[in-house]
């Protein structure tokens, strides 16, 4: 359960305190940490100590240590020398090992809790007993983030992740897939989505590996433990629907995505019967790029004429007979209001269609 890595800095920093050299080995003799570049072979003594009723004795000028998770024999330490000192020791740093797994297999559960919460595969009764055996808090702030990673590389983004959170933290960080990493993250008292969007910046940069591209999700804050999935629901759809309407973001809330997260859950079929309606069989890709660009900057200026011309250095009239011309094919005045509606719901229903068929099932 405790990573070899974790292993070696233990006994390291306990070497470095007694300088008494120690091993850590498996049930099988294998060494998994040790302060010496060479260890004794002993897998003979090891193997006899282990079928042995003794928790410690002395074979070959080491000490032998059992060190227990609960009741079950999980590592063999062994402490060079045999005087009363390196008992000490090695007793000392068994005790250690012992409390790591504790700690391990303590951070192991909640794990597993947060990830079955989110995934909303506890009943409500045995989400509140759990976190209360677990001692976490049921009624504090929350949202959830979801940081997008490569596959390569979401162990390392999740490392990195926990480390700028700090050991500390009330947060819960883990991963439930092969590419994310999930931050449930506690708010402290008048926090609210200005600090989460800056916790996001600093999510992405600690994610981030040689200028990876790394997308950073955040659902709705919620006030109880029961709402957890909740959040982590929204902030899923706001990865999925940031990267069809605002794929040049790299961090989304799920508070903005405005009407796009409602064609986003429209059935294809409808989709495209609605496209075929509007206008009339024809798709929005039919029109050529500058007709485009046209209705995309007259949207972006909120359907003013003057500063759309200025921004694509035309001439106001030259606007208005783009603007004629598109309204005689497709019997839209993007001018109008209700019109302007339609048609920019119908270009993010075909970005929506476009998306999805790029998606593997």
């Amino acid at each position: 359960m405790i990573s070899n890595q974790i292993l070696q800095n233990t006994i390291d920093g306990l070497k470095g305190i007694t300088r008494i050299d120690l091993c850590v080995l498996d049930m099988e003799g294998q060494v998994l940490a040790s302060t010496e570049k060479q260890p004794e072979s002993l897998g003979a003594e090891v193997a006899a100590f282990i079928t042995s009723p003794a928790d410690s004795q002395v074979v070959h000028g080491y000490q032998f240590f059992k060190v227990f998770d609960e009741n079950q024999l999980e590592y063999i330490l062994l402490a060079k020398g045999s005087n009363d000192d390196v008992y000490m020791v090695g007793k000392m740093a068994a005790f250690q090992l012992g409390s790591l797994l504790t700690a391990y297999k303590e951070r192991f559960d909640k794990d597993n809790f947060i990830k079955n919460l989110l995934l909303d595969n506890l009943l409500l009764v045995d989400i509140y007993n759990r976190a209360k055996k677990l001692h976490i808090a049921t009624e504090v702030r929350r949202v959830v983030f979801i940081i997008e990673s490569s596959r390569e590389r979401v162990n390392t983004a999740l490392d990195n992740v926990r480390n700028q959170c700090g050991s500390k933290s009330k947060d819960f960080i883990t991963a439930v897939d092969e590419k994310n990493v999930i931050v449930v993250k506690e708010l402290a008292p008048g926090e609210g989505y200005d600090e989460m969007y800056k916790a996001a910046q600093d999510m992405k940069e600690a994610a981030s590996i040689d200028g990876e591209d790394v997308h950073v999700a955040l659902g709705t804050i919620v006030g109880e433990i029961k709402e957890v999935s909740r959040s982590y629901k929204e902030a899923r759809m706001a990865l999925d629907v940031g990267k069809i309407f605002f794929d040049d973001r790299d961090i989304i809330a799920y508070s903005s995505l405005g009407i796009g997260r409602l064609i986003y859950q429209l059935p294809i079929p409808l989709c495209k019967m609605f496209i075929r309606e509007i206008f009339d069989g024809r798709s929005p890709d039919d029109f050529d790029e500058e007709t485009l660009t046209t209705i995309n900057k007259f949207f972006e200026n909120s359907l003013n004429v003057s500063e759309t011309s200025r921004q694509l250095y035309i001439h106001r009239n030259t606007l208005v007979y783009r603007l004629d011309k598109l309204q005689k094919s497709t019997g839209l005045d993007i001018r109008v209001f209700e019109d302007a509606i339609t048609f920019k719901i119908a270009l993010m229903v075909v970005k929506y269609m476009k998306y999805m068929e790029t998606l593997d099932y």
